[in-house]
Protein backbone atom coordinates (compact mmCIF):
# COMPACT_ATOMS: atom_id res chain seq x y z
CA UNK A 1 0.00 0.00 0.00
CA UNK A 2 0.91 3.71 -0.38
CA UNK A 3 0.50 4.77 3.15
CA UNK A 4 -0.07 8.97 3.85
CA UNK A 5 1.31 9.70 7.16
CA UNK A 6 0.74 12.79 9.66
CA UNK A 7 2.95 13.18 11.99
CA UNK A 8 6.00 11.17 10.40
CA UNK A 9 8.90 12.89 11.71
CA UNK A 10 7.29 12.53 15.31
CA UNK A 11 8.08 10.25 18.05
CA UNK A 12 5.71 7.39 17.14
CA UNK A 13 5.92 8.70 13.61
CA UNK A 14 9.75 8.43 12.62
CA UNK A 15 9.40 4.62 14.13
CA UNK A 16 6.33 4.13 12.19
CA UNK A 17 7.77 5.14 8.63
CA UNK A 18 10.78 2.84 9.13
CA UNK A 19 7.96 0.10 10.37
CA UNK A 20 6.06 0.75 6.82
CA UNK A 21 8.95 0.86 4.57
CA UNK A 22 10.55 -1.93 6.14
CA UNK A 23 7.31 -4.31 5.64
CA UNK A 24 7.41 -3.06 1.96
CA UNK A 25 4.80 -0.92 1.63
CA UNK A 26 5.28 2.80 0.19
CA UNK A 27 5.59 5.60 2.24
CA UNK A 28 4.20 9.64 1.79
CA UNK A 29 5.25 11.54 5.22
CA UNK A 30 4.24 15.25 5.61
CA UNK A 31 7.05 17.42 6.78
CA UNK A 32 6.60 21.39 7.61
CA UNK A 33 10.47 21.68 7.28
CA UNK A 34 14.00 20.68 4.97
CA UNK A 35 15.10 19.19 8.16
CA UNK A 36 11.72 16.71 8.36
CA UNK A 37 11.79 15.84 4.69
CA UNK A 38 15.50 14.95 4.92
CA UNK A 39 14.43 12.78 7.70
CA UNK A 40 11.61 11.15 6.42
CA UNK A 41 13.45 11.29 2.88
CA UNK A 42 16.56 9.07 4.68
CA UNK A 43 13.82 6.47 5.69
CA UNK A 44 13.29 5.56 2.37
CA UNK A 45 9.76 7.94 2.07
CA UNK A 46 8.40 9.82 -0.04
CA UNK A 47 7.68 13.53 1.35
CA UNK A 48 5.02 15.67 1.10
CA UNK A 49 5.61 19.35 1.99
CA UNK A 50 2.62 20.73 4.21
CA UNK A 51 1.29 21.22 7.93
CA UNK A 52 -1.91 20.37 9.55
CA UNK A 53 -2.66 23.61 9.07
CA UNK A 54 -2.58 23.35 5.67
CA UNK A 55 -5.58 21.84 4.61
CA UNK A 56 -4.70 21.75 0.97
CA UNK A 57 -1.74 19.77 1.87
CA UNK A 58 -3.72 17.25 3.82
CA UNK A 59 -6.31 16.86 1.18
CA UNK A 60 -3.02 15.94 -1.22
CA UNK A 61 -2.13 13.34 1.28
CA UNK A 62 -4.97 11.47 1.20
CA UNK A 63 -6.03 11.93 -2.11
CA UNK A 64 -2.33 10.06 -3.40
CA UNK A 65 -2.36 7.14 -0.82
CA UNK A 66 -4.35 3.87 -0.59
CA UNK A 67 -4.63 4.72 3.37
CA UNK A 68 -3.77 7.64 5.69
CA UNK A 69 -2.88 6.89 9.82
CA UNK A 70 -3.32 10.46 11.29
CA UNK A 71 -0.70 11.23 13.89
CA UNK A 72 0.20 14.55 13.56
CA UNK A 73 -1.02 17.04 16.40
CA UNK A 74 0.12 20.78 17.37
CA UNK A 75 1.49 20.23 20.70
CA UNK A 76 0.86 23.71 22.10
CA UNK A 77 -0.44 23.00 25.69
CA UNK A 78 -0.86 27.22 26.44
CA UNK A 79 -3.67 27.06 23.42
CA UNK A 80 -4.91 23.31 23.53
CA UNK A 81 -8.32 23.73 22.60
CA UNK A 82 -7.05 25.38 19.07
CA UNK A 83 -4.77 22.85 18.51
CA UNK A 84 -7.60 20.52 19.25
CA UNK A 85 -9.23 22.11 16.25
CA UNK A 86 -6.96 22.23 13.81
CA UNK A 87 -6.93 18.39 14.56
CA UNK A 88 -10.84 18.37 14.02
CA UNK A 89 -10.41 20.18 10.75
CA UNK A 90 -7.70 18.00 9.30
CA UNK A 91 -9.73 14.65 10.09
CA UNK A 92 -12.36 16.41 8.63
CA UNK A 93 -10.00 16.61 5.28
CA UNK A 94 -8.98 13.28 5.21
CA UNK A 95 -12.33 11.92 5.49
CA UNK A 96 -13.69 14.26 2.78
CA UNK A 97 -11.16 12.63 0.10
CA UNK A 98 -11.67 9.27 1.51
CA UNK A 99 -15.38 8.88 1.53
CA UNK A 100 -17.22 6.58 -0.98
CA UNK A 101 -13.84 4.83 -0.99
CA UNK A 102 -12.99 1.53 0.66
CA UNK A 103 -9.49 3.44 1.88
CA UNK A 104 -8.82 3.03 5.30
CA UNK A 105 -8.01 6.19 7.80
CA UNK A 106 -6.92 5.52 11.19
CA UNK A 107 -6.62 8.21 13.81
CA UNK A 108 -5.01 8.51 17.19
CA UNK A 109 -7.04 9.24 20.45
CA UNK A 110 -6.19 8.99 24.11
CA UNK A 111 -8.10 6.31 26.99
CA UNK A 112 -8.75 8.92 29.55
CA UNK A 113 -12.64 9.17 30.01
CA UNK A 114 -13.53 5.21 28.59
CA UNK A 115 -13.68 3.94 32.03
CA UNK A 116 -14.64 4.91 36.04
CA UNK A 117 -11.91 5.01 38.22
CA UNK A 118 -10.88 1.65 39.22
CA UNK A 119 -12.49 0.03 35.76
CA UNK A 120 -10.23 -1.20 32.85
CA UNK A 121 -10.97 0.74 29.62
CA UNK A 122 -11.83 -1.58 27.10
CA UNK A 123 -11.63 -1.57 23.06
CA UNK A 124 -15.80 -1.69 23.59
CA UNK A 125 -15.46 1.30 25.40
CA UNK A 126 -16.89 4.37 24.19
CA UNK A 127 -15.82 8.33 25.74
CA UNK A 128 -18.22 9.10 27.93
CA UNK A 129 -20.39 12.61 26.68
CA UNK A 130 -19.96 14.29 29.96
CA UNK A 131 -15.82 13.99 29.59
CA UNK A 132 -14.54 17.52 29.85
CA UNK A 133 -11.97 16.98 26.99
CA UNK A 134 -11.67 19.67 23.99
CA UNK A 135 -9.62 16.77 21.77
CA UNK A 136 -12.08 14.34 19.80
CA UNK A 137 -10.01 12.70 17.02
CA UNK A 138 -11.68 9.64 18.03
CA UNK A 139 -14.96 11.03 17.76
CA UNK A 140 -14.86 13.17 14.23
CA UNK A 141 -13.28 10.21 12.66
CA UNK A 142 -15.90 7.25 13.56
CA UNK A 143 -18.39 10.13 12.24
CA UNK A 144 -17.63 11.02 9.02
CA UNK A 145 -19.71 9.31 6.47
CA UNK A 146 -18.85 6.79 4.62
CA UNK A 147 -15.23 6.39 5.44
CA UNK A 148 -13.56 2.98 6.49
CA UNK A 149 -12.27 4.96 9.75
CA UNK A 150 -10.89 3.26 12.91
CA UNK A 151 -8.86 4.53 16.09
CA UNK A 152 -5.70 3.75 17.67
CA UNK A 153 -5.69 4.96 21.95
CA UNK A 154 -2.63 5.73 23.20
CA UNK A 155 -1.51 5.03 26.47
CA UNK A 156 2.26 6.79 27.72
CA UNK A 157 4.38 5.85 25.01
CA UNK A 158 7.84 5.81 25.78
CA UNK A 159 11.95 5.29 25.76
CA UNK A 160 14.08 6.22 27.74
CA UNK A 161 13.81 9.97 25.68
CA UNK A 162 10.46 10.49 26.23
CA UNK A 163 7.15 9.21 28.20
CA UNK A 164 3.93 10.37 26.93
CA UNK A 165 2.34 12.99 29.80
CA UNK A 166 5.17 11.93 32.27
CA UNK A 167 7.68 13.90 29.30
CA UNK A 168 6.08 17.23 30.63
CA UNK A 169 5.89 16.07 34.21
CA UNK A 170 9.58 15.70 34.50
CA UNK A 171 10.38 19.09 33.58
CA UNK A 172 7.65 20.00 35.91
CA UNK A 173 9.55 18.16 39.07
CA UNK A 174 12.86 19.92 37.30
CA UNK A 175 11.23 23.19 37.84
CA UNK A 176 10.15 22.51 41.27
CA UNK A 177 12.54 20.51 42.97
CA UNK A 178 10.09 17.92 43.78
CA UNK A 179 8.88 14.65 42.57
CA UNK A 180 4.91 14.64 43.60
CA UNK A 181 1.99 12.49 43.48
CA UNK A 182 -1.69 12.86 44.24
CA UNK A 183 -2.72 11.22 47.28
CA UNK A 184 -1.15 7.19 47.74
CA UNK A 185 -0.49 7.74 43.96
CA UNK A 186 -1.89 4.06 43.51
CA UNK A 187 -3.48 5.71 40.37
CA UNK A 188 -2.27 3.96 37.44
CA UNK A 189 -1.55 4.97 33.75
CA UNK A 190 -1.10 2.13 31.45
CA UNK A 191 1.99 1.97 28.89
CA UNK A 192 3.84 1.00 25.78
CA UNK A 193 7.10 0.92 24.14
CA UNK A 194 7.24 3.31 21.17
CA UNK A 195 8.76 0.31 18.59
CA UNK A 196 5.59 -1.90 20.39
CA UNK A 197 3.39 1.16 19.59
CA UNK A 198 4.42 1.64 15.90
CA UNK A 199 4.69 -1.80 15.05
CA UNK A 200 0.52 -1.89 15.93
CA UNK A 201 -0.12 0.76 13.84
CA UNK A 202 0.86 -0.93 10.91
CA UNK A 203 -0.71 -4.25 11.95
CA UNK A 204 -4.05 -2.11 12.36
CA UNK A 205 -3.65 -0.13 9.14
CA UNK A 206 -3.13 -3.70 6.57
CA UNK A 207 -6.03 -5.18 8.64
CA UNK A 208 -7.82 -1.90 9.22
CA UNK A 209 -11.95 -2.89 10.29
CA UNK A 210 -14.46 -0.12 10.01
CA UNK A 211 -15.28 1.74 13.16
CA UNK A 212 -12.88 -0.56 15.28
CA UNK A 213 -10.86 1.10 18.34
CA UNK A 214 -7.65 -0.14 18.99
CA UNK A 215 -5.63 0.38 22.46
CA UNK A 216 -1.80 -0.10 22.09
CA UNK A 217 -1.22 -1.31 25.81
CA UNK A 218 1.33 -3.11 26.68
CA UNK A 219 1.27 -2.30 30.48
CA UNK A 220 -2.49 -2.31 31.96
CA UNK A 221 -1.48 -0.02 34.58
CA UNK A 222 1.68 1.87 36.07
CA UNK A 223 1.05 3.61 39.22
CA UNK A 224 1.82 7.22 39.65
CA UNK A 225 3.63 6.70 43.18
CA UNK A 226 6.52 3.80 41.28
CA UNK A 227 6.36 6.56 38.53
CA UNK A 228 7.18 9.25 40.93
CA UNK A 229 9.89 7.13 42.65
CA UNK A 230 11.87 5.57 39.70
CA UNK A 231 12.51 9.49 38.72
CA UNK A 232 13.28 10.67 41.37
CA UNK A 233 16.01 8.47 42.06
CA UNK A 234 16.80 9.23 38.57
CA UNK A 235 17.11 13.00 38.87
CA UNK A 236 18.06 12.79 42.45
CA UNK A 237 15.23 14.64 43.77
CA UNK A 238 12.98 14.21 46.79
CA UNK A 239 9.35 12.43 46.48
CA UNK A 240 6.17 13.48 48.49
CA UNK A 241 2.94 12.74 48.19
CA UNK A 242 0.23 15.92 47.51
CA UNK A 243 -3.26 16.95 47.44
CA UNK A 244 -5.57 17.25 44.54
CA UNK A 245 -5.50 21.11 45.43
CA UNK A 246 -1.60 21.05 45.43
CA UNK A 247 -1.55 19.75 42.77
CA UNK A 248 -3.64 22.29 40.77
CA UNK A 249 -1.72 25.25 42.54
CA UNK A 250 1.76 23.46 41.03
CA UNK A 251 1.33 21.62 38.46
CA UNK A 252 -1.46 23.54 36.52
CA UNK A 253 -2.79 21.86 33.51
CA UNK A 254 -0.80 18.55 34.50
CA UNK A 255 -2.88 18.33 37.48
CA UNK A 256 -5.91 16.79 36.28
CA UNK A 257 -3.92 13.97 34.63
CA UNK A 258 -1.83 13.39 37.66
CA UNK A 259 -5.18 12.63 39.43
CA UNK A 260 -6.51 9.82 36.68
CA UNK A 261 -6.69 6.19 37.24
CA UNK A 262 -6.64 5.23 33.59
CA UNK A 263 -6.46 1.43 33.52
CA UNK A 264 -6.59 -0.59 30.36
CA UNK A 265 -6.54 -3.54 28.07
CA UNK A 266 -5.20 -4.89 25.05
CA UNK A 267 -6.72 -7.56 24.83
CA UNK A 268 -9.05 -7.53 22.09
CA UNK A 269 -6.53 -5.82 19.74
CA UNK A 270 -4.01 -8.45 20.59
CA UNK A 271 -6.36 -11.06 19.52
CA UNK A 272 -7.56 -9.42 16.42
CA UNK A 273 -4.49 -8.23 14.76
CA UNK A 274 -2.07 -11.01 16.67
CA UNK A 275 -0.03 -8.11 18.18
CA UNK A 276 2.55 -9.57 21.30
CA UNK A 277 4.71 -5.99 22.11
CA UNK A 278 7.94 -7.06 24.02
CA UNK A 279 10.05 -3.51 24.27
CA UNK A 280 11.26 -2.53 27.68
CA UNK A 281 8.24 -1.44 30.24
CA UNK A 282 8.01 2.12 31.35
CA UNK A 283 9.59 1.54 34.44
CA UNK A 284 12.70 0.33 33.06
CA UNK A 285 12.54 3.13 30.61
CA UNK A 286 12.32 5.57 33.57
CA UNK A 287 15.31 3.98 34.91
CA UNK A 288 17.59 4.90 31.87
CA UNK A 289 15.92 8.42 31.65
CA UNK A 290 18.46 10.61 29.69
CA UNK A 291 19.65 13.13 31.99
CA UNK A 292 20.55 16.62 30.15
CA UNK A 293 22.87 18.99 31.23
Amino acid sequence: MRVFVTGATGFIGTPLVKELVGAGHQVLGMARSNEGASSIAALGAEVLRGSLEDLDSVRNGATAADAVIHLGFVHDWSNFVKSCEIDRDAIAAIGSVLAGSDRPLIVTGGLAGLAAPGEIALETHTISPDFPFPRVSEQTALALKGVRASAMRLPQVHDPVRQGLITPLIEAYREKGVCAYVGDGANRWPAAHVLDVAHLYRLAIENAEPGARYHAVAEEGVALRDIAETIGRRLKLPVKSITSQEAQASFGWLATFMGFDMLASSELTRKKLGWNPTGPGLIADLGRLRIEG
